[in-house]
């Protein structure tokens, strides 16, 4: 053999040399780092044969469950160690889950590793000495280089700690949740039993202003001051008693599909005046296709309204205030309403939404509680929105709200046929005149059937939508309609115009019943054909003298049948 032959067979020697030395140390590391996690203290190890007898249990469980490795380790199954009742009921949500029969035991908990689905649970381990512990564990199938198993390891850690802070967390928010109700009780109370004295205020006040003889200027100066202060400090009850119903979770919605276009022409009406008395411009957008969203009609105009009061009244003179509407991504849409003002710096952004902070306007000339804000941010998140602000000092702020959308209402076949088709009378009673009320507020409602209820010579019926308001016309042949104008589906205008061209119910006056009081609404009203045009809040006496009227009308129209001999 040459010298430079045995060289390289001492190299390939000496490099197989190194290969073994190093195969060696990372066994030696495997079995270091395989001894250390089976004599963790900090994790129970339980290893099992393909049937679910303990083969394996290291020292973590030891220290755990009490018991030593002898006393368990082919004798038990894991489950014997498993609150039997929890075991129980895992079997029971399993075959659910599964839609297959699973039994109480080791196989309610090695059934999901055996499918090979990913299994960590937790339940309750009992010690050896009875005490319990709750367990988060993680079983996992072992296998053969075949694939078939041959016994489940469940690597287990003490959840006591969690739990104990989770029980504190809930005992805390419990805690902090009553005294929130508490509170949000006790401003519900105040407002009520505040807002009863207020009404005799406002009330007599009003008397007073408008008696005879009329007060003298010196005299009507003072009730001016009484009467604006009044409905100031009324605002302000209502918010309070609105906020305070949101966080004590009885504020109810009524979400529907509504038409944003709608909305924003009866903003657009209510916000006219303001404007025009500050100067303010105001650009409402043209929608190129109808849009509904899904909220609740009332509360929408209130969060419009508040944002388009709040961008009239902090603008700059001469300002413009400029509403837009765009799609976001599918379903949802954003509505910014944005101004000419001062804007605001960061750091006031962070504070917009606190309650009672005007941020730096107490002493301003403008009127304001520092709670309308607060407000549109938690009606809007109950309508499923979200709301935003993006602002420039010197340059202005765009408030803007996000919406889901949806389709309009749709009404049922049965429904229009039961509004359209034909009619079965109801024969009403000569001594009592009938009113149908028509209107999707509750409150509404029951303000009307309270007043109805004084007078015996009244009945009424009512409806909460169009569609169904023309079924009953059609059915009972009312004497005279009261039509609240904003109703879902069909407006109050529409259903007046279905009920004036069908013969049956044309002869019926309908009386307008609304929130939208500007002149120019009352105007179009009246010329759409309404009889009367009432609007909201309710004037007790001009209430009061129409129902006097309709049941004038109503008792020459029975004496002109009568004298006829036709039965009314």
């Amino acid at each position: 053999m040459s010298p430079l032959t045995s060289l390289s067979a001492l190299d390939a020697l000496a490099k197989a040399d190194g290969i073994e030395v190093k195969r060696q140390e990372a066994l030696l590391k495997t079995g270091a780092l395989q001894n250390a996690i089976l004599t963790s203290e900090n994790f129970s190890i339980i290893a099992t044969d393909e049937k679910g007898i303990i083969q394996l249990f290291n020292v973590g469980a030891e220290r755990m469950l009490g018991y030593m490795a002898a006393e368990v380790v082919n004798k038990i199954n894991p489950s014997d160690i498993h609150d039997p009742q929890e075991v129980m009921a895992r079997a029971q949500a399993l075959s659910l889950e599964l839609a297959t029969t699973i039994t109480p035991g080791f196989e309610a908990l090695a059934f999901k590793a055996s499918r090979g689905i990913e299994d960590i649970y937790e339940l309750t381990y009992i010690c050896k000495d009875g005490s319990r512990f709750p367990a988060i564990v993680s079983i996992t199938a072992l296998r053969d280089d075949f694939g078939t198993i041959i016994g489940y390891l469940l690597i287990g850690t003490d959840n006591s700690v969690r739990k104990q802070v989770e029980v504190a967390l809930k005992e805390s928010m419990a805690v902090a949740e009553k005294a929130n109700l508490a509170k949000s009780d006790f401003l519900s109370s105040m407002s009520h039993e505040l807002r009863t004295p207020l009404s005799a205020i406002l009330g007599f006040a009003q008397l007073i202003e408008s008696g005879m003889p009329e007060p003298t200027p010196s005299q009507k100066r003072s009730v001016d001051q009484i009467l604006q202060a009044g409905w100031y400090l009324l605002d302000l009850i209502n918010e309070i008693l609105d906020l305070a119903l949101i966080e004590s979770g009885k504020l109810s919605l009524s979400l529907e599909p509504v038409s944003l276009a709608e909305v924003m022409h009866e903003c657009e009406t209510m916000i006219e005046s303001q404007a025009e008395k500050r100067g303010i411009a105001v650009s409402f957008p043209v929608l190129g296709s109808p849009v509904f969203v899904n909220v609740d009609r009332t509360r929408l105009k209130q969060v419009l309204i508040n944002l388009l009061s709040n961008a009239i009244k902090y603008n700059t003179e001469r300002g413009k205030v400029t509403i837009k509407c765009a799609d976001l991504a599918p379903g949802r849409v954003r509505i910014c309403v944005e101004d000419t003002g001062e804007g605001l710096a960061r750091e006031k952004i962070e504070q917009l939404f606190q309650p009672f902070n005007r941020l730096g306007q107490g002493a301003s000339t403008e009127q304001g509680t520092g709670i309308g804000l607060v407000m549109t941010k938690r009606l809007v998140e109950l309508m499923g929105g979200a709301i935003g602000v993006e602002s420039a000092v010197g340059k202005g702020s765009v408030f803007w709200i996000e919406l889901n959308v949806t389709t309009g209402q749709e009404f049922s076949p049965e429904l229009l046929n039961l509004a359209l088709g034909p009619a079965v009378h109801e024969p009403a009673d000569p001594q009592t005149c009938t009113v149908l009320y028509v209107e999707d507020n509750p409150a509404n409602l029951m303000l009307v059937e309270d007043l109805i209820a004084r007078r015996a010579d009244f009945r009424l019926l009512s409806a909460r939508d169009g569609i169904s308001g023309i079924a009953i016309a059609r059915a009972s042949l009312p004497d005279f309609v009261l039509m609240d104008i904003n109703l879902p589906g069909i407006s109050g205008i529409t259903a007046m115009k279905i009920l004036s061209e069908d013969p049956l119910t044309r002869d019926i006056p309908v009386v307008a019943l609304s929130a939208n009081a500007m002149p120019r609404d009352i105007e179009k009203g009246l010329q759409a054909g309404f009889f009367r045009y009432l609007t909201k809040p309710i004037k007790i006496t001009e209430f009061m003298e129409t129902l006097d009227l309709m049941f004038k009308l109503a008792k020459a129209k029975t004496d002109r049948l009568t004298a006829k001999g036709v039965t009314p």
